[in-house]
């Protein structure tokens, strides 16, 4: 059972915060109803600045925020006047997408560097059309800005890329730093590291003192080494070159490694000779004063144990990759905080709180290492082909079901059997990974679904749904519908929108949701032009892009509670048409 807890919480406290690392495919949030708080404007989605401009060539930098990316196809640059000249846009290769509606398309997650050779000094302004997709299942018109461009400098249309941290993913690093002390080579050292620190003064106010005059500069040393790696990482536009095999290939044998110190195969340690001279610092340090606390905070976060070296390693690529030295910074501080959370307990007289020593730091130590090789994975299914992927994931979850013991027919007591129930799930699990890739499956989600065959048709009879592309049809139809005492539901739609062909083929066109729409006045408003006409009908409803779904009342009035933005499913957008109905 414990072990069985340990893998479950070392799920939700993953060091790395993945999500940073892996992209989802949009609609990955399936059955959620969104509103446009849960969106960002397009020009904080996507911020474009101008980084240099020489005569020889242009560099333009765009960063996408977390859970968004850029398409590589619907880039354009062009110059005003026309008779300047420039280069093709030199684009790294970006991460290869396939989508059953569009097919294999190319996106760009974070931080993204263009080069534009330049052939004419004059002055000019540069013309740049972007498009991209929230992963929640929006996607942004065409985004047009205009930068002016002249000999020897530059004039920026934008501020500086913000960072793209929060309280979360705080919170995330916090819990895992508190994870990281129940490791074997951590916990039992808290006895000892407190009486180093304290000299017996546990409890009341000077005990807490002391021990966050350890912690607190533990902590910084910790914020200073991920500001760093935030720094160099955005030199190096690191995660512009996450999208290239040569960079992610290295970085995933990295993790395996890491993860492999986890299992105990070998220790990741500083060499002897720093090693020897910390220690011989730390010995000299004397402890139960503020200051001597607080070498001994600083010291020991230099002598990181084998245990923490691992996943500290993967969370400084994680954030070397960011390319945020302020949000690299705060992150391991709060790693850095969670891992001495315990010692503050110990040090206000609250050590019967925390668990005993025990075989079970093992499995804690054995699940940070499952975990690396996850990101492993994550990062090798950017350059691999899908069934690839769904292979090695199948392979991670067999080793990890076995490991529970998913095979072994012996009596077990009732406290395990729990784990080897879930080990049996793992390797039913590994099993449909398998079939499914042989099958030419690619979703760890469904890996058996059933490949579906789109023939082309439309999602609904064109006599029901009716098309239109102007303000002004739209708001005739309103009125007409207002007039005759009809209810409308209003779909926003484009062409280059992905989510808008899964909400046409697979919600629109579904039995329950087509009955319940009875009555109802369809409304299709095609924004696939997407210009200014179209663009301010889009800022009157408050919308940053389609797909959106809008019912109107038989008033003519829109009933806000029930729209949704970005993808929904079926059953659930049923249940909104269930709940429009009652209030038409």
């Amino acid at each position: 059972m414990r072990r069985l807890l340990c893998l479950l919480f070392f799920v939700f406290t993953l060091p790395a915060g993945a999500a940073g690392l892996f992209d989802s495919k949009p609609g990955s949030t399936l059955g959620s109803v969104n509103n446009s708080a849960d969106f960002l404007p397009v020009r904080e989605a996507f911020q474009l600045s101008l980084v240099e401009s020489t005569p020889q060539s242009i560099t333009l930098r765009f960063v996408a925020s977390e859970g968004y990316y850029l398409y590589r196809h619907r880039f354009q640059f062009r110059t005003d006047p026309a008779d300047v000249k420039l280069s093709a846009a030199q684009l790294p290769k970006g991460e290869q997408k396939h989508d059953e509606y569009f097919g294999d398309v190319e996106v760009y997650h974070g931080i993204l560097d263009v080069e534009l050779p330049r052939n004419d000094s004059r002055a000019f302004t540069l013309v740049v059309t972007y498009q991209g997709c929230a992963d929640k299942g929006l996607c942004y018109p065409p985004e047009t800005e205009r930068l002016s461009i002249d000999g020897n400098a530059a004039a920026d249309s934008t501020t500086t890329p913000a960072t793209t941290w929060d309280w979360r993913d705080l919170a995330l690093f916090f819990l895992a730093g508190l994870g990281l002390t129940f490791t074997p080579c951590v916990l039992p050292m808290l006895p000892i590291l407190s009486g180093v620190v304290l000299r017996g003064q546990v409890g009341g106010l000077r005990g807490f003192n002391l021990s966050l005059a350890y912690v607190l500069p533990m902590a910084a040393c910790f914020a200073l080494l991920g500001a760093l790696m935030g720094l160099f990482g955005a030199q190096l536009n690191l995660q512009a070159r996450l999208q290239s095999a040569w960079v992610l290939v290295p970085f995933a044998m990295f993790f395996a490694i890491f993860a492999l110190a986890m299992f105990s195969v070998f220790e990741l340690k500083l060499p002897h000779v720093i090693s020897s001279r910390l220690d011989r610092i730390a010995g000299r340090t004397e402890g139960g004063s503020l200051w001597g606390a607080a070498v001994l905070g600083v010291v020991s976060s230099l002598l990181v144990s084998p245990c923490v070296s691992a996943p500290l390693a993967g969370a400084l690529l994680y954030i070397s990759a960011s390319g945020d030295a302020l949000g690299g910074g705060l992150k391991l501080f709060m790693l850095g905080l969670g891992m001495g959370a315990p010692l503050l307990l110990v040090a206000t007289g609250g050590a019967a709180w925390l668990p005993k020593s025990g075989p079970w730091m093992m499995y804690v130590k054995n699940g940070i290492g499952v975990l690396l090789l996850g990101l492993a994975i994550g990062l090798l299914s950017r350059v691999l082909p899908g069934q690839v992927t769904l292979l090695l994931i199948g392979l991670l979850a067999g080793g990890v079901g076995l490991f529970l013991g998913a095979l072994e027919f012996v009596y077990k007591p009732p406290r395990k059997r729990l784990g080897q129930l879930l080990g049996m799930f793992l390797v039913f699990y590994a099993l449909a990974c398998w079939y499914g890739a042989f099958s030419g499956q690619t979703d760890p989600l469904n890996p058996i679904a059933p490949r579906v065959v789109q023939s082309g048709a439309p999602a609904q009879d064109s006599g029901q749904w009716q098309t239109v592309s102007t303000p002004t049809d739209l708001d005739r139809i309103l009125l007409e519908a207002k007039n005759a005492g009809t209810p409308l539901l209003l779909d926003w739609y484009a062409d280059w929108c992905i989510s808008c062909k899964v909400i046409e083929h697979d919600v629109l066109n579904d039995a329950t949701v087509v009955e319940r729409l009875k009555g109802y006045r369809l409304i299709r408003f095609d924004i696939t032009a997407s210009n200014a006409e179209q663009r301010r009908l889009l800022d009157r409803y408050n919308l940053f892009g389609p797909p959106a779904l809008m019912f109107f009342g038989k008033d003519g009035n829109e009933r806000r509670d029930v729209r949704v933005i970005g993808e929904i499913n079926a059953a659930d957008f049923a249940e909104r048409v269930a709940k429009a109905n009652d209030r038409i």
